[in-house]
């Protein structure tokens, strides 16, 4: 997932997800261009895997924001450096705020949104991907090893999530930001 706001024919793929920010993002994002050189996509949690819709994106817009209302932000503390077997997906599992993604995700995979998901949601940050069965163990030591050097907080607030849509070419351009109320924060 990208954020990269680049140029590309737009398809009907699209997601909801919510962007790392400072030293954590500027790690994982050259942690994950080192796992996979072609990586260009910003760290993110995604609260909706990428689906098609069944409504044009304006309503589907409409639908997220009204379901967000009831949310307020909450923290994300990444924890251990896992793969998904089925997949050979890399990825950080959650130590605290996996039940509250899990909630965003049941609140909104309904409606215009709903998409019959190929695996059941599991919040993480994916690292890498796509990656050939034989360099998934290497990989994987890199990314433990990098891991366990980094020294800074490896904990974000959600407080945003981000509409997005993806092109021909792979690249995931931001169509729409819903802030998380910030009424009655809970932190």
């Amino acid at each position: 997932m990208g954020g990269c706001n680049g140029a590309g024919e737009l398809v009907n793929s699209f997601a909801l997800v919510s962007y790392l920010s400072g030293p954590l993002l500027e790690f994982l994002d050259r942690l994950r261009a080192e796992l996979v050189h072609e990586c260009v996509g910003k760290a993110h949690l995604t609260f909706l895997p990428p689906r098609p819709l069944v409504c044009p994106p304006e309503e589907a817009c409409k639908e997220l924001r009204s379901r967000l209302r009831e949310f307020q932000p909450f923290r994300v503390e990444l924890s251990e450096v896992e793969v998904f077997q089925a997949t050979q997906v890399i990825y950080l599992s959650l130590k605290r705020g996996r039940a509250e993604a899990s909630r965003v995700h049941s609140v909104l995979n309904v409606g215009c949104l709903h998409f019959a998901e190929p695996f059941p949601y599991h919040p993480h940050v994916t690292l890498g991907r796509d990656i050939s069965p034989e360099n998934v163990p290497g990989a994987v030591e890199i990314a433990v090893r990098r891991w366990a050097e980094f020294r800074g907080r490896h904990d974000f607030t959600v407080d945003q999530l981000v509409f997005v849509q993806n092109t021909l070419d792979n690249r995931w351009i931001d169509l729409a930001g819903c802030e998380l109320d910030h009424s009655n924060i809970r932190i």
